[in-house]
């Protein structure tokens, strides 16, 4: 993997966000984004009432917003430190089926980032734990994040780094991976030597019952070897994927594919390369 190679997510060129510079080298760009109808009045407050004694109606939030900080740029081996559109289409999802998948679970999310999903995944569950490679500052940064954002949370996000090339974990990430309910992923596919390691994280961590979502986007380049156009680093986490399912210890698996008709709450270009895998491990 080239660490010389800068890149950019499409997200800050689309500019529907207000982005701020916070430092040489990080900025902090404001996600608003919409609460779902079904999305439940305030809890855990006092009643309140107004000067004549009568009680306020508490009324149920309408408009939110997540506050990160990131990088603008980063070479390929850091890009944990952008937001990407795979995050937010699964910060769509959240959402959309929070009450009903997302309410009361642990979840736990691996190549966390920015923390941007997480944070999503915070206001319903009971529990969210956040992953990433500790190199370039990723987890101190997504802790800096998770903390200006906990007003948003119901439960308490945990950190722990995970590089997908070593899976001897410790005693607690191998707890919290055992007792999790749900799995996130977005935006890991990028590299192919890093898509093999991850889907042989995901194998092991799919050893016990859980569903897995995936979040990917589909990026097209034109190839002399193909003379066409076509995704390479899609094409290769397919590949690959689809031969470690067939194996006779991963009959079991549920994979398919889910509909992206769900409602846009946060802002960005959901294109049609957008992607979501839900694989069940019964």
């Amino acid at each position: 993997m080239s660490n010389k190679l800068e890149v950019q997510s499409e997200i800050f060129r689309e500019n529907t966000n207000s982005t701020s510079v916070s430092s040489n080298t990080l900025v902090t760009t404001s996600f608003n984004f919409k609460y779902p109808p079904d999305f439940p009045y305030i809890s855990g407050k006092e009643a309140e009432v107004d000067e004549d004694g009568d009680l306020l109606v508490c009324r149920r939030p309408v408009q939110g917003v997540i506050k990160i900080e990131h990088s603008l740029s980063t070479p390929l081996a850091t890009v944990g430190l952008q937001v990407w559109r795979g995050a937010l289409l699964l910060a769509d999802f959240i959402l959309h089926h929070g009450m009903k998948t997302f309410l009361d679970k642990n979840v736990l999310e691996v190549g966390a980032g920015m923390g941007l999903t997480s944070i999503v995944a915070s206001i319903f569950a009971k529990r969210v734990v956040a992953t990433d490679v500790d190199i370039g500052g990723i987890l101190a940064l997504l802790k800096k994040n998770f903390d200006a954002n906990k007003a948003l949370a119901k439960s308490c996000i945990q950190i722990f780094p995970l590089n997908f090339y070593e899976r001897n974990w410790n005693f607690e990430l191998e707890k919290a991976i055992k007792e999790c309910n749900i799995i996130l992923a977005a935006d890991v596919i990028y590299d192919n030597d890093v898509t093999e390691e991850f889907v042989k994280s995901i194998e092991k961590m799919l050893s016990t019952p859980k569903i897995l979502y995936i979040c990917l986007e589909r990026r097209y380049v034109f190839t002399l070897d193909d003379l066409d156009t076509v995704a390479p680093c899609y094409e290769h986490f397919w590949k690959y994927f689809d031969q470690t399912r067939t194996k006779p210890s991963n009959k079991s698996w549920m994979v398919e594919q889910v509909p992206l008709d769900f409602p846009q709450y946060f802002q960005y270009d959901r294109n049609k390369h957008l992607i979501l895998w839900k694989i069940t491990k019964p």
